[in-house]
């Protein structure tokens, strides 16, 4: 017989991954191509998280990358992945590091696909992106976050 004030067994599932937005932009483009290719890539990499349900949130990991060639841009894209997680039974530092690190990493090869992609419709080599170390951007915010406390 199963005890009715049993604590809930922590689970993480994905319901859905998606493509909420993607935007590119080849401001130079067929002169660009005539160039010599020494590309300067910059990327940058936001989260954002909400609960939509009981248990349910919506994670969406924002990717841009803006390359320039002789302090020129080249293309940008922009790509936006989200996705559907149901999350229980997990304590508040455990929710916010699913939402802040597992849900982003979950989400990224499918985002870094879809930027390999565009750029190489916008006829350029894809960027190939290196993969990322989540947990360690996550505890890099804590702790910046944690420094810009005032002290109590």
């Amino acid at each position: 017989m199963a005890e009715e004030n049993a604590p809930v067994q922590p689970q993480l599932s994905i319901q859905r991954i998606y493509l909420k937005d993607i935007s590119f932009e080849s401001p130079r483009s067929p002169m660009v191509f005539q160039e010599e290719w020494k590309p300067e890539v910059g990327l940058e990499l936001n989260t954002k998280s909400r609960q939509v349900g009981e248990n349910l949130y919506e994670v969406v990991l924002d990717v841009t990358v803006n390359v320039k060639n002789n302090n020129e841009a080249a293309y940008l894209v922009q790509v936006q992945q989200g996705g559907l997680f149901t999350i229980a039974g997990f304590e508040e530092r455990q929710l916010h590091h699913a939402l802040g690190a597992f849900c982003p990493g979950t989400l990224f090869p499918y985002a870094r696909e879809n930027i390999d992609s565009i750029i190489t419709k916008g006829s350029f080599n894809p960027v190939m992106l290196a993969p990322i170390n989540f947990d360690a951007l996550y505890l890099e915010s804590l702790q910046k976050q944690q420094a810009e406390q005032p002290a109590q």
